[in-house]
């Protein structure tokens, strides 16, 4: 119990899959971490529901991305937002968490802070405002009180732009290195009876439908022209779940057929054996990179939204880039996605003397070093900082599970 004779009251939001996956180890941790028993509620998937958080509806009614998307499906995610609100400040909690997904989550924060002003908020992964619209740090301000941040250089951005106090507590890739790093490649590439005379190379055009519509037919057609102008490779694809069909539906234009793998353990197998990785921008640029494997990274949006690409703040849209602060990895988005472009890229990088290819893995022996802890996890770090700020005043946070 709190000091109040109270239960620790946390309400819990997340938008997307991936904000659920953050809310189950996150929770887990605050389940071992407190010496007062939980009651929880909010928005979120299976990770959380696993760990004693009911969903006030399913996540897929909120998971939405892009802002067409967003639009057709308006009407519904305003219904839900308010349920969302009417439910937090119904429970009273003592903190609220908002996970990721801004445009769904902090809708949800602004209207909370509005009818429960003394509530800690907590956004747990900061959104992109190094990025996109740097404004939003210091409007941010109003509504919440900590972020948590998965990228190591977020909190001097926030700092600079005037946003909420930030601490980096590690992103959840970290914890899964020497497991990334001990995949067994040999055995891999007997399983798929891969030809060790040949390069290899792994293709990933995204876990999104839209993704792979608009990459999965030029990343084959990149492939022709490496084995036009090198000879003969083998091609892993590893598919994401859910898109794995869409994905078949375009591999009879490939006139190298991919080796489909599924699962987390084949995944990172494949980034381990492969020669060079052809990525979608996103999370896996930074699997890729804890994988240690060599890249070019590409991505084609939406005409409305790369009409405002120009508005763009970062020097890159790759993470490993942004983690370094110097553009490393080549990425090629829109236009110049496209087969020439980015088969020209991906060549020089099977030379394991070229430039490229050495200056890549001198850069990606520093990834680790830049995103590592000192101590703890990213959940247990986290989770300290939810306790402090939800007990704050009330208990003393014990000092558990570092």
């Amino acid at each position: 119990m709190t000091a109040d004779g109270q239960e620790l009251r946390l309400f819990v939001v997340a938008g997307e899959h991936s904000g659920d996956q953050l809310g189950g180890p996150l929770l887990a941790a605050l389940h071992d971490m407190s010496d007062h028993p939980l009651a929880l509620s909010g928005v979120g998937g299976e990770a959380m529901a696993a760990q004693g958080c009911k969903s006030l509806f399913p996540l897929s009614e909120v998971a939405v991305m892009g802002p067409l998307a967003i639009l057709r499906r308006l009407p519904q995610l305003i219904k839900r937002v308010h349920e969302t609100v009417d439910a937090a400040v119904a429970m009273r909690p003592h903190a609220l968490i908002i996970l990721d997904s801004p445009e769904f989550t902090h809708a949800v924060a602004k209207r909370v802070r509005r009818q429960l002003p003394n509530l800690p908020v907590i956004d747990y992964v900061s959104p992109s405002v190094w990025a996109w619209r740097p404004g939003r740090a210091r409007k941010m301000h109003s509504y919440v009180d900590h972020v948590l941040a998965i990228l190591p250089f977020e909190p001097d951005v926030h700092r600079r732009l005037g946003g909420p106090d930030c601490t980096y507590v590690g992103h959840p890739l970290i914890e899964r290195i020497d497991w990334i790093r001990s995949r067994d490649t040999q055995t891999f590439r007997e399983k798929l009876r891969l030809n060790a005379d040949r390069p290899l190379l792994v293709v990933l055009p995204g876990s999104r439908a839209t993704e792979v519509n608009r990459l999965t037919r030029v990343f084959g057609e990149t492939v022709t022209r490496i084995v036009e102008q090198r000879g003969p490779v083998d091609v892993v694809l590893p598919a994401a779940s859910g898109v794995e069909p869409l994905i078949e539906s375009y591999l009879p234009h490939w006139t190298v057929k991919p080796h489909i793998v599924r699962g987390e353990e084949d995944k990172f197998s494949a980034f381990r054996a492969a020669d060079v990785a052809l990525a979608a921008s996103g999370t896996v640029t930074l699997e890729l990179a804890l994988a240690q494997t060599p890249m070019v990274v590409s991505y084609r949006t939406e005409a409305i939204v790369a009409m405002f690409m120009w508005m763009l703040k970062a020097h890159s849209i790759v993470l490993p880039n942004l983690v370094l602060g110097e553009n490393v990895f080549p990425e090629y988005v829109q236009g110049a996605c496209n087969a020439e472009t980015l088969s020209n890229a991906m060549l020089p990088l099977l030379d394991q003397d070229s430039p490229g290819f050495k200056r890549q893995m001198a850069a990606l022996k520093g990834i680790d070093e830049r995103m590592k802890l000192s101590s703890g996890t990213p959940s247990t770090r986290a989770a300290r900082i939810v306790l402090d700020l939800a007990l704050k005043d009330r208990a003393v946070v014990p000092e558990t599970a570092r």
